[in-house]
């Protein structure tokens, strides 16, 4: 099997197979001046992010675009990027974007849970090889911020107060010296030009594993904004679902109108509505509202039924609603005071009015 066809096999295409004839246009025409240990100018690395219409490079990032440059600007330097933000803000998917376009890989991860070990941050051993010929080089499992250091490339940390203390203390002197000390071997590992860390923290995770003061000096902040813009987010959206739908090469064409629905619903439902406060527990991100409308059409397609708020109604079920009796009765509350109000004047409100009736408001 060949490489093209094995990649149409897949899910999901990492950003560098995905967008690989964009980042090879950017190289090709890029003549900007490059920083050390950077397959691009931090200019090309803009355009990848925010697009540019004169290269016809799409825009991946819909947000705010001078974080984006204090982004790039703070990968140039000797401190990290840390970005942080509520759930679904696409942090994760900014933090592959800019290690892509960066380094030509995003695949340099580690994924931040509490049972993160020292060992996956730094090395470990291939214990067979370990106990026949002793420590070496050769016995050495290197792991991506090991690999990152010695090529001079991005290493993204997920979820970094996840991790336990110890780990994030181990960052320190990485972030600091960027040297990594192996004793077994009784070498240092300096960090080649290129060198930086990617770290992205959910604001709901902060009182998991609270960063030290001395780490977080060794990190540039960024703060990834929820959407407030309607009219972006309703382009984010028709841009991601058509994107997911062709992958799966499903011929569907979105109706405008009913994503123009759920980004009000989303909206309404993250701000006081008539003087009480009815947002919901659960997460109102961008993310969210595309994996509803992803999951509509694939129920749509798959079903044979035509699309309609019905589905959307149906999807915010399984997505919104986490087992909390309070987020119902908010709904419930929403369709009985905004949604039948605009029923009055839309077809898809009134259908989303007598779904959302059904659903969270009869017993």
């Amino acid at each position: 099997m060949g490489v093209e066809t094995a990649m149409a096999d897949v899910i999901r295409e990492s950003a560098d197979q995905h967008y690989k004839e964009e980042l090879s246009l950017l190289i090709d025409t890029d003549t900007g001046p490059k920083p050390a240990g950077w397959q691009m100018s931090a200019l090309a690395v803009k355009h990848f992010v925010l697009g540019c219409d004169r290269l016809n490079i799409s825009k991946k990032y819909f947000g705010d675009d001078a974080m984006v440059e204090r982004a790039i600007v703070s990968l140039m330097g000797n401190q990290g990027l840390m970005m942080v933000g509520e759930p679904g803000t696409a942090k994760s998917m900014l933090s592959e974007l800019l290690a892509c376009a960066i380094s030509g890989t995003s695949e340099l991860l580690i994924q931040g849970t509490a049972g993160t070990s020292e060992e996956q941050l730094k090395y470990t051993w291939n214990f067979a090889l370990l106990l026949s010929n002793g420590p070496s080089l050769e016995s050495l499992i290197k792991s991506p911020v090991y690999q990152a250091m010695e090529q001079g490339k991005v290493v993204r940390i997920e979820e970094i107060t996840r991790c336990p203390q110890e780990i994030q203390d181990a960052l320190i002197s990485i972030l600091s010296e960027k040297q990594l000390m192996i004793p077994e071997l009784g070498i240092c590992l300096q960090a080649k030009p290129g060198f930086n860390i990617i770290a992205t923290a959910n604001l709901a995770d902060r009182g998991v594993n609270e960063m030290s003061s001395a780490l977080k000096r060794r990190f540039n902040f960024e703060t990834v904004p929820v959407i407030k813009d309607k009219a972006m987010e309703r382009e984010l959206i028709l841009s991601q679902v058509g994107t997911m739908l062709q992958q799966q090469s499903i011929p569907l064409q979105l109706d405008s109108a009913l994503v123009e629905l759920l980004v009000d619903v989303f909206s309404d439902l993250r701000k006081q509505i008539q003087g009480e406060m009815q947002t919901l527990n659960a997460v109102l991100s961008t993310a969210e509202a595309v994996n509803i409308m992803y999951s509509s059409a694939l129920h749509c397609h798959f079903m044979g039924t035509p699309m309609s708020a019905t589905q959307l109604a149906q999807q915010m079920q399984g997505t919104l609603l986490k087992d909390n009796g309070d987020d119902k009765k908010k709904l419930g509350h929403y369709i009985d005071v905004i949604a039948r109000e605009r029923a009055t004047s839309s077809a898809h409100w009134q259908c989303f009015f007598e779904s959302g009736r059904d659903l969270w408001m009869r017993r």
